[in-house]
């Protein structure tokens, strides 16, 4: 995966193409860009042929972690991947920890796991377990495991640091399981850069996870309505300065409240 640029407006507005996407290596998309979200595979409102009969779809659709989990026994048994269970043919894969449009409960992450919320309830995930289900779904690239549960305001300094080091610390444990995963060959991870409205956070967040071998980066706790727009468009420009001009950056939840 690269990014190549072609004009870049105050350091920050960036207008280019995402090349090398895909196993193959062979898709492409430009950026700016977007997603084509999805509920367990399925685009709300949209029936298969009418989504099929659409022109200028995005090339790659979010899938959730979420709405999979529970479903993890029949996806083992299917050995193909979600892609071909979904019926999602001519499209890249990108697999989320959460669902961008749903709300998440608060308190349930831990040092060695986060919780994720499917149609049964609360559904605790390990790292090992985590990855275990990457195998599964086989996209063609993830979001690392972490601790987002900083994004509200009231949040303390303390909570919000222990999310960071938390997140630093499952990116590296997924990290080690991908590169010695024959299945997830060809996948690739975006970091997840945490944080909550804490600007040094941020910043320390975005810094330690561009060290890492990730080819790009999730800003999480961002989405619309999380926080007052200045800060947030403060953060964003903080955070973007740590990042390589050479890797993707993902904002997850834009227009969603």
């Amino acid at each position: 995966m690269k990014l190549e640029l072609s004009r870049v407006i105050q350091g920050r507005s960036r207008l280019g193409v995402l090349k090398g996407l895909g196993r193959t290596g062979q898709d492409s998309m430009e950026v700016p860009g977007c997603l084509l979200y999805t509920h367990f595979g399925t685009v709300p409102h949209l029936t298969q042929d009418t989504l099929h009969s659409l022109s200028n779809l995005p090339p790659v659709t979010q899938v959730t972690l979420s709405n999979i989990a529970e479903h993890q026994e029949v996806l083992e048994e299917f050995k193909d991947g979600f892609r071909k269970f979904a019926g999602l043919h001519d499209t890249l894969l990108y697999c989320s920890l959460h669902d961008p449009a749903a709300p998440c409960p608060t308190g349930y992450t831990t040092n060695k796991t986060v919780s994720v919320w499917g149609s049964g309830g609360r559904i605790e995930l390990t790292v090992a377990k985590f990855m275990a289900l990457q195998k599964t779904v086989q996209p063609d690239w993830y979001q690392s495991m972490a601790d987002g549960e900083t994004w509200q305001n009231n949040t303390s300094r303390k909570r919000v640091r222990k999310s960071v080091d938390r997140t630093l610390t499952h990116l590296d444990e997924c990290l080690v399981v991908h590169q010695n995963s024959q299945e997830l060959d060809g996948v690739e991870v975006f970091g997840v850069v945490e944080g909550g409205d804490i600007l040094e956070e941020r910043v320390r967040s975005a810094r330690e996870t561009a060290k890492r071998p990730v080819a790009g980066f999730c800003l999480d706790g961002l989405q619309t309505g999380s926080m007052d727009q200045t800060l947030r468009t403060q953060l964003i420009a903080a955070v973007t300065k740590e990042l390589p001009e050479d890797k993707p950056r993902l904002l997850q939840g834009v227009g969603t409240a």
